[in-house]
C-alpha cells in the first residue's frame, strides 16, 4: 500500500499529517510574513530611483534579500540559527522563548503562527477529507494566514498573494470543486465591485479613505474561489467583527480613532470560516430573514 492510498484509507492518518505539514508551512509563512513587505518597499525604491533616473552607489553593494537568502539570524546578535532551534514550535519550548547564544527573547508570535497554521490545516483535512478539494483549501488557508498578519503589521496586502489566488480560485472553478465557473466569476466581480463602492461612498460622504485596494482583491479572491452566494456572509462577518473590535480597542486601549484599522484580518478571518461552514450560515442567515 502506498502512503497516498494509506491517507486515503485513514482519516485519521490524514489528518495528523497534515496537522504537521501545517506546523512545518507556518514556520515558512512567518519568514513570508518578515520578508514579503521588505522585498516590496525594495522594489518600490528600485523603481522610484530608475522613475526619477538617480544614480544609486549602494545598488552593487546591496545584499540578495528573498524569502530564502540570507538565513535566519537573531535580529539582536547575528546568530545563524540551527535546524534543530527552527522545529515549529517545539525549538521555542525547548529555547524558553530565547535565543539560545544572547538569550534575547523571541517573540511568542512566531509559535502562535505555526500552531494556528497547523490547527487550521488539519480542520482542512477532517472537514474535506483526502482529495483536491483539501489540498486547494489548504493553500487558500496558508495565503490568508500571511495575508491577515501582513495587514496587520503594515496595513498591505500584497497583489504578490492576492492575485495569483484569484486566478486559482477561479481555474479550480473549471472543476467546480467548490464552486461553478458562472459563481466564480461574478464572485470575483461582486467582491471587488462592492467593497469599491463602499470605499467611494465613504470617501464622497467623509472625505476620507475608509480602505485599501487590497480589501477590494482580497474580497474578489474570496468571491472567485467560493462563489458570489457567500459574499454576504463573509461581508456581514467581517463587518460586524470589525466593529466591535475597532470600538473595543478605542475604548479600552485608548487606540488613536485617526488611526486606522485594517480591515483585511477580518475579511480573511470571515473567507474561511465560509470556506468550511458557509453553507449553514447562509441557511441560518436566509432562515433568519
Amino acid at each position: 500500500m502506498t502512503l497516498l492510498n494509506f491517507l486515503q484509507s485513514d482519516p485519521t492518518a490524514f489528518i495528523i499529517l497534515s496537522l504537521v505539514l501545517g506546523l512545518i508551512v507556518g514556520s515558512f509563512l512567518n519568514v513570508v510574513i518578515y520578508r514579503l513587505p521588505v522585498m516590496m518597499e525594495k522594489e518600490w525604491q528600485t523603481q522610484c530611483k530608475e522613475l526619477l533616473e538617480i544614480k544609486s552607489e549602494q545598488v552593487k553593494d546591496e545584499k540578495k534579500f528573498n524569502l530564502s537568502t540570507p538565513a535566519s539570524r537573531c535580529p539582536h546578535c547575528g546568530h545563524a540559527i540551527r535546524i534543530y532551534e527552527n522545529i515549529p514550535v517545539l525549538s521555542y519550548l525547548f529555547l524558553g522563548g530565547k535565543c539560545s547564544s544572547c538569550k534575547t527573547p523571541i517573540s511568542i508570535r512566531y509559535p502562535i503562527i505555526e500552531l494556528v497554521s497547523g490547527i487550521l490545516t488539519a480542520v482542512i483535512a477532517w472537514h474535506f477529507g483526502y482529495g483536491w478539494a483539501a489540498l486547494a483549501a489548504m493553500f487558500l488557508t496558508w495565503s490568508l494566514i500571511a495575508l491577515t498578519m501582513i495587514d496587520y503589521d503594515h496595513q498591505l496586502l500584497p497583489d504578490n498573494i492576492t492575485l495569483p489566488f484569484l486566478w486559482l480560485g477561479l481555474a479550480l472553478s473549471l472543476f467546480n470543486i467548490f464552486t461553478d465557473t458562472y459563481a466564480s466569476i461574478i464572485g470575483a466581480i461582486a467582491g471587488y465591485l462592492a467593497l469599491w463602492l463602499v470605499f467611494h461612498g465613504f470617501k464622497l460622504v467623509t472625505g476620507k479613505e475608509g480602505m485599501g485596494y487590497g480589501d477590494f482583491k482580497l474580497l474578489a479572491m474570496l468571491g472567485a474561489w467560493m462563489g458570489w452566494q457567500m459574499l454576504p456572509a463573509i461581508i456581514l462577518m467581517s463587518s460586524v467583527v470589525g466593529v466591535v473590535v475597532g470600538v473595543s480597542l478605542i475604548l479600552f486601549k485608548n487606540h488613536n480613532k485617526d488611526h486606522p484599522i485594517p480591515f483585511g484580518p477580518y475579511l480573511a478571518i470571515a473567507g474561511w470560516i465560509c470556506l468550511i461552514w458557509g453553507d449553514t450560515l447562509n441557511e441560518l442567515y436566509l432562515g433568519i430573514i
